[in-house]
């Protein structure tokens, strides 16, 4: 049974970081691609970033390139998303996904469409507020 847990949520102020862990069981985090979303209240879930497991090929949304870094260890079979610089804006329920359908070329455009993956976390939430 594949399971993904997502940890390192919390309440943090404008400007601070955190960074979110990924936990896999059932399943090894070396093949295909792991990707972060977040879903805000009354709003669509948005791809955040993903790492290609084949080469460490990583996509950031707009919205939190430069600002976010995406990593992984295979050995803890663990991934990571750093975020710094965090806004209001960034508050959200965050998930993480394994699980990826398709070949790793369609990475480039398929990323951050939640139906091309698999298996989903149950969601950490982060609250960027003053």
């Amino acid at each position: 049974q594949v399971q993904l847990v997502e940890s390192g949520g919390g309440l943090v102020q404008p400007g601070g970081s955190l960074t979110l862990s990924c936990a896999a069981s059932g399943i090894a985090l070396n093949y295909g691609a792991i990707g972060w979303f977040r879903q805000a209240p009354g709003k669509e879930r948005e791809g955040v970033s993903c790492i290609s497991i084949q080469n460490d090929n990583s996509y950031y949304a707009d919205s939190v390139k430069g600002r976010f870094t995406i990593s992984r260890d295979n050995a803890k079979n663990t991934v990571y998303l750093q975020m710094n610089s965090l806004k209001p804006e960034d508050t959200a329920v965050y998930y993480c996904a394994s699980g990826f359908r398709f070949p790793e070329w369609l990475l480039t455009t398929a990323w951050s469409t939640g139906t091309s993956y698999r298996y989903w976390g149950q969601g950490t939430q982060v609250t960027v507020s003053s």
